[in-house]
Order: C-alpha cells, then structure tokens, then sequence
C-alpha cells in the first residue's frame, strides 16, 4: 500500500557527511565558502585551485567532489569530469563520485562504477557500500543491491551500523521487507535509532500498521524521524484520527516537529475536513518560525481548500513568494471542488502564461472545473488543447470528467459516444457517472439497461443498486424498487450507511440518520424541531423522491427530517457561536431534500452552512448554494 508514497529520509550517513564536509570547508581553498555553497560560488573555488596548479591534487579535488556530492543541484557531468581529471583517485574521492551517481538520473550507473573501482584497485571501504546501497534503494536496484550484500559479507562490513542501515532501507525500498527483517535481526547490538526507523519506514511502506505499532513501543529511543514514520503509517493507510492522537502524544513529549510531521499531520486533517486541527498546525508554524517551503505551503493550500476554506486557500496562495507546479495544481482543483469553475478556469489561463508545462493532474482539475460549473464549451476546448497541444493522452479521470460534463449538461448520447468509442476499455466508473445523469434527467429506460449491466459487471457494489432503486422511485415504479433492494440482501450488498461529521472545541462528533445516542440528543432534537418550525414558515415543502419506499407521505417525512446532515446542523446550533459559519462533512452525496432544507436554514437563520460532501463543497448563504443546484 505504501509502494507510491513518501517516507522519511533515513540519514544514515549524518556522521560521515558531516566530518567530510567539514573537513572540505576548513581546507585554505574553500574556507570562505559558507555551509551550502552555490555552484557558481564551488566553482570559483575550482577556478582558484587551477590557477593554483593544483589541479592535480588528489586531495584537493576529493573534497571538492564532497561539496559537490552534498550540494542539492550540480549537473552531474561537471562531478564527473572534476573525478576524471584526479590521476590515481583514493577511495574518498571515489565514494563522493558513488554519492554523485546516487543522485544522479542514473543511480544504479554507479554499481558499475564500483566495479571500475575494484579494478583500479581502489579498495571500497564501509562508506563505499553504504552510498552504493542508498544508490540501489533510489533506482530500486535489488539484483544489485543483493549483489552488493555477498561483497559486504564478504570484506567484513557485515557488522558496520551504516552499512546494515543501508541494507535494511535498500530492501524496504525494494518492497522486500521481510529481507529487511532478516538483516534487522541478525545482530541485534549493532542498531541504533537509525536502525529502527529504517526498520519502521520498510514495514509502514508495506502497509503494516500494526507491526509498526509493535516495534515502536518496543524502541529503546525514540526521534523525530520515529513518530514522523508511526504518524505517517496511520495516515496513509487510513487511520486518520489515530495519525492526529499520535501528533498530540509526540507533542505532550515536548519534541519539535519538523516539516514532515507537519505535512502529514495536515495531509489528515485535509482528509478529514478538521479545520480546527489544521489552523492548529499553522499555529505551530507560526510559534516555531518554520519557513514557509513550497512543499509546506502547498499542504497548507490543500488543508484549507478541503476544509472549506478556499478563501482563505487563495489568500495562501497568492503570498506564496514561489510555488511548483503541485502548488498550482491543488488550488486549480481546490476551486474546482468548491464550484467556482470559472475562476479555477483564469487560474489555469494564467498558470499558462507564467510558462509552466501542465501534466495530467492539472487537466483533471481544469474538466472537473468545467464539469462543476456546467462549461460544456470550455470543457471540449480544453480536453482538445490537453491532447492535441501538450500531447497528454486522456487517462479514465479525464474521460470520467468530460462524461459527468456532458451528461449533467443533457448530452448524454455525446457522453455515450465518448465512452464507446472513444475509450479503450471503459470503466465502469463512466458508467456509473452516465447513470447519474440519467437520474437527473429522468431516462428511465436508458437508466435502467446502464443500471443493471453495472450491477453484472460488478455485483458487489452497492452503489450501482442504489442508483437504479433511484431512478425507480422517481418514476414511481416500487415494484421495481422492492426487486432492487431484494437482489442487494440476496447478494449480501448493504448501503454504505450514510454519517456526517462536525467539529468543535476540539472534538469531532459524528451523528447518522435517525442518531439518538449522542450526549445532548434531547437538545438537538428539540432543536431541530425548532429549525422545522422555521423553515415550515418560510414556505419549506420536503422533496421526498430521494426516500426509496412506498410508503405513507408522513413517514416518508420523518424519515428525511432526521438525516445525519440535519441532526449536525441542529448540533452546530447549540455549540457554535451565532453568526459564525457550520461546517459539515459527510461521507455520501446530499440527497435533494436537505439541500433545499438547508438553503432556507441559512436564509431564515441568517447562518452560512458549509458542507463538504462526497462529492463536492456546497456552501449554504443566504438562501442560496454556491453550486446553483448543479450536482
């Protein structure tokens, strides 16, 4: 599971790096060099050692390699050419060149590197093989990092703590984590922290949530780099809210995050839709004067975008003093998701102008965009540019987009064309969003052939039968509505059950349909009496086509009156300070009626309400919903 995701540096060589380094800057040539010199400036040092005629100074120019090797950015021609110049290169000079080729495009080159070096006779020492190993885990090199293994075994660097630190990351890299055990446990005296978070990073890699658990009660020490990768497991598989308590747990130790920690911890409350727990983060940032990186910043853009916030999104966004193309791409889809498609569309015209080259993610943003706001025009013109200017080939985001497009608009024999003959081998996702359309547009035959060959191709979806049971009942057709529900129980396919998710002082309180167990139910029903009193009086009438049972009006009524989102918002009322804004998140789409019933709440109440389906953002303000009733 974690084969695509990041895990935290393991810096397994900070000793090394750091005595070479700075020996390299104490040296005469580079003393006034500061700690990260430029290119341009490593480069008047050279300039300064040929002048010299010391160019030939094995010495000299190892340690140059060594700024070179450190430094983020040096073309790796010109190391290579300094290495080339050196007449009988030491094996401190060689390992800078492995380092050099580690970082390179081409990190497993630097295995036949090696090689070379045994055949000048250059004798590899521990370091050799741990930056020929880091090299191996970045080019996911396994055969020869194996390789590599025998020779360590073989020289006697089999109980070095570097090298087994490197060992240990090359297999968890190579998604061999169990090769990773082995070397772990072969000699448990030779390990030090470094060792476990290695360890830890393989299994978390490996979606191991639970092993990872167990090895980091068990460590003798612990660091930032521990509880980045305990924090960082739980997220990215899923457990959101035991990522956030881990948080808490490193912080209630007193130690100081990183720019890790803070990403990830943002990266959950972006999912979750916690805005409490993001501005929490940025608090931190702020206390601890954390340089705003792009990366930082970005994830910043991201946690308010998916919170809600998009304003205050934008507002990040352009006091951003740089920004990559991930930064662009988020608030391009941010605006997106909160229906403000022609403004996501200016975004992406001057996201063009500034020269930068979109990749797929970016179109993705902009078709939904156009999707979203319901811009047949610009989706077609953008989805030509996408394929005919940058030569992008159109992936089942871009053509699940250009569906929901087409369909929303009515277009649904164009959205059918596309998917036949325009796709290789149809998803069923674009099927399901054609099914969608039908629904809103009444098809009721159409629906219901798209509707049951979903249900063959994929029986065990819930979805497709509450989409088709939909369809039925908006045209009255129960019978057929009672077969739909049978066939789910027949085939054991239960409705995902339907919560909602709001926020406030700290703690998250999830209620679903009908929920009397909350501490304070007896107030929130009261409340929601109340609320439907109110909009009763403003002209409220319930829409009760999405209640899929023949039964009486009245029931159908109390059955839609206590919907999760409802009983969140009455929620809201007893805890949130008047005139400030709801927010709400919910894991299915809004049904029909309590978006109506929520439009006249913030027009009666004068409250703005916030919700974050599974779909999209609607923001609830006076009376109206900022996806104009397009969803």
């Amino acid at each position: 599971m974690f084969a695509n995701k990041p895990v935290p540096l393991l810096s397994f060589t900070t000793k090394a790096s750091y005595s070479q380094f700075s020996t390299a800057i104490f040296h005469p040539f580079f003393s006034s060099l500061r700690a990260n010199p430029s290119l341009f400036q490593t480069k008047q040092a050279h300039a300064h050692i040929i002048i010299s005629g010391l160019a030939g100074n094995a010495s000299l120019m190892g340690h140059l390699l060594t700024i070179l090797a450190l430094s983020p950015s040096t073309p790796f021609d010109y190391s290579q050419s300094i290495y080339q110049t050196i007449t009988n290169p030491n094996v401190f000079a060689s390992n800078n060149m492995i380092r050099c080729f580690a970082k390179s495009e081409s990190p497993l080159k630097s295995v036949l590197f090696y090689s070379s070096m045994l055949r000048n006779c250059v004798r590899p020492n521990n370091y050799s093989f741990t930056f020929l190993l880091q090299a191996c885990g970045k080019g996911i090199g396994f055969n020869e990092g194996v390789q590599l293994h025998g020779h360590v075994v073989k020289l006697g660097f089999g109980e070095d703590v570097y090298v087994r630190n490197a060992l240990i990351h090359l297999y968890s890299s190579c998604c061999k984590v169990e090769s990773s055990k082995k070397v772990f446990d072969e000699s448990p005296h030779n390990r030090d922290v470094i060792t476990w978070n290695a360890m830890l990073a393989g299994f978390a890699r490996d979606g191991r949530v639970d092993v990872v658990e167990s090895m980091f009660d068990e460590m003798p020490e612990r660091d930032v780099i521990s509880w980045n990768t305990m924090i960082m497991a739980y997220v990215h598989n899923g457990k959101l809210e035991e990522g956030l308590e881990c948080f808490r747990r490193m912080r209630g130790i007193g130690l100081i995050p990183n720019e890790a920690t803070l990403v990830t911890v943002l990266s959950a409350s972006a999912q979750l839709g916690l805005i409490e727990h993001g501005r929490l983060v940025q608090s931190i940032i702020d206390s601890l004067n954390i340089p705003l990186t792009v990366t930082l910043g970005t994830a910043l853009l991201d946690m308010y975008a998916k919170c809600g916030c998009i304003e205050q999104s934008r507002l990040l966004f352009d006091k951003m003093p740089q920004r990559d193309i991930s930064t662009w791409n988020v608030m391009i889809c941010g605006m997106a998701s909160h229906g403000r498609g022609k403004e996501a569309i200016a975004l992406f015209e001057r996201f063009l102008n500034e020269g930068i080259r979109p990749v797929n993610v970016t179109f993705i943003g902009v078709l939904n965009a156009c999707s979203r706001a319901g811009l047949v025009k610009e989706g077609k013109r953008y989805f030509k540019l996408m394929t005919d200017n940058y030569g992008i080939e159109p992936e089942m985001e871009h053509y699940g987009c250009m569906v929901d497009l087409l369909g929303r608009a009515g277009l649904v024999s164009e959205a059918i064309e596309m998917i036949e003959n325009k796709v290789v081998s149809p998803n069923p996702v674009l099927w399901a969003t054609l099914l969608c359309a039908c629904r809103i547009h009444g098809l009721i035959e159409l629906g219901e052939n798209i509707g049951n060959k979903l249900i063959e191709l994929d029986p065990s979806y819930d979805g497709h039968y509450v989409q088709l049971a939909n369809i039925y009942a908006k045209s009255r057709k129960w019978d057929e509505v009672i077969r739909v529900r049978r066939l789910m129980a027949e085939r054991n396919t239960n409705k995902i059950a339907g919560w909602s998710l709001i926020e406030t002082q700290g703690r998250v309180h999830q209620f679903v349909a009908g929920d009397r167990k909350h501490e304070r139910s007896l107030e929130i029903h009261k409340m929601l009496e109340v609320i439907e009193t109110r909009v009763a009086e403003a002209g409220y009438v319930p829409n009760l086509s999405s209640v899929l049972h023949d039964i009486g009006e009245e029931e159908k009524e109390n059955a839609i009156r206590v919907h999760s989102e409802r009983l969140a918002i009455a929620f809201g009322f007893l805890v949130i300070g008047a005139g400030d804004c709801i927010r709400i998140v919910k894991n299915l789409r809004v049904c029909t009626d309590c978006h109506e019933v929520s439009k006249i709440i913030s027009r009666v109440f004068e409250r703005e309400i916030i919700v974050r389906d599974g779909s999209r953002f609607h923001h609830f303000k006076e009376g109206k919903c900022s996806c104009l009733d397009y969803w």
